[in-house]
């Protein structure tokens, strides 16, 4: 028996028939700093229920998949130190040893379809690193997009990845990539990458359909929205490239490798950018959020 449970809200909404979003964690644990951690949790889940749904924030405490936490249970979070960060490879050990973690992208996507949550909000994706011809860092996201039945939203591939060979992999593993509104691959703090999205949609109900008909087909996998940062938050990508550039120098010097190297990367562009790239964060995954909403709202429509 698979060890999870709901919170209060979330049996309330799956009760009363109302969309659920499911939320990750590892922002909170690895994303960023406290106190602001919390907040941003807070707001992202107030976001979600302005938007006409009910967020369900994901951790894994005592060895319980937890869909949705309280405001205790985030405060706790938020204040924990060295809190383990779970993929797909980590779940089942945590589980069986009763431990803790915060859930990743693709944790998160598991753990959201075994609650029965359709759609999930996060900041951006992990993909293939810069280097992965040698190092063969690519992330668990990838290919859990291409077997977990969740639409994702996210503001695109984490800029410090290798964007061209992220794409190129969503292709090759057949997920679906729609830019919202948008004919441009956004890169996190940036609207556009240079690169071009493979879809576009301008609604809403479009991708509900999307996603209702990719189940019915029988194709494996969910879908990945691009949602592009606002124009007043975002910074564009050649500004910020430089920052990257020289933070990704720093931790090939220093040996980082793993998980480590991205929270390591998000902390120097951070100093670099003088607290910009946390202000961009926190706003691109308030609007995900809310995107997510309206998707999960469309969703629910159909059934």
């Amino acid at each position: 028996m698979i060890p999870l449970a709901k919170s209060k809200e979330v049996q309330a909404a799956e009760a009363g028939n109302m969309p659920v979003v499911a939320l990750e964690s590892t922002i909170i644990t690895h994303g960023l700093p406290w106190p602001r951690n919390l907040e941003t949790a807070l707001l992202v889940e107030e976001t979600v229920r302005t938007a006409g749904a009910v967020p369900a924030t994901i951790a894994v405490i005592g060895g319980v998949i937890q869909a949705g936490l309280d405001k205790s249970a985030l405060e706790t979070l938020a204040q924990a130190r060295n809190v383990s960060k779970l993929s797909r490879a980590d779940l089942a050990p945590t589980l069986a040893t009763g431990g803790d973690g915060s859930t990743t992208v693709a944790a998160t996507m598991i753990c959201a379809q075994l609650a029965g949550i359709a759609c999930f909000a996060t900041g951006g994706i992990g993909g293939v690193h810069r280097g992965a011809e040698t190092s063969f860092d690519i992330s668990a996201d990838l290919d859990e997009l291409s077997k977990t039945p969740v639409t994702v939203v996210c503001a695109g591939a984490k800029a410090i990845l290798d964007i061209p060979k992220t794409l190129e992999a969503l292709e090759t593993r057949g997920v679906p990539v729609i830019g919202w509104r948008t004919d441009d691959f956004p890169a996190f703090w940036s609207a556009s990458s240079g690169l071009p999205v493979p879809l576009r949609m301008d609604d809403a109900e479009t991708i509900a359909r999307a996603h209702r008909l990719r189940g019915d087909l029988g194709l494996e996998g969910g879908q990945l929205v691009v949602n592009p940062i606002s124009a007043g938050h975002e910074i564009p990508y050649l500004e910020i490239s430089p920052a990257i550039e020289s933070a990704i120098e720093e931790a090939e010097a220093k040996g980082i490798t793993g998980k480590a190297v991205t929270p390591f990367l998000l902390e120097k562009v951070l100093e670099a950018t003088q607290g910009r790239s946390l202000e961009a964060n926190i706003a691109l995954v308030c609007n995900n959020a809310r995107l997510a909403a309206e998707i999960a709202v469309a969703l629910n429509r159909l059934d």
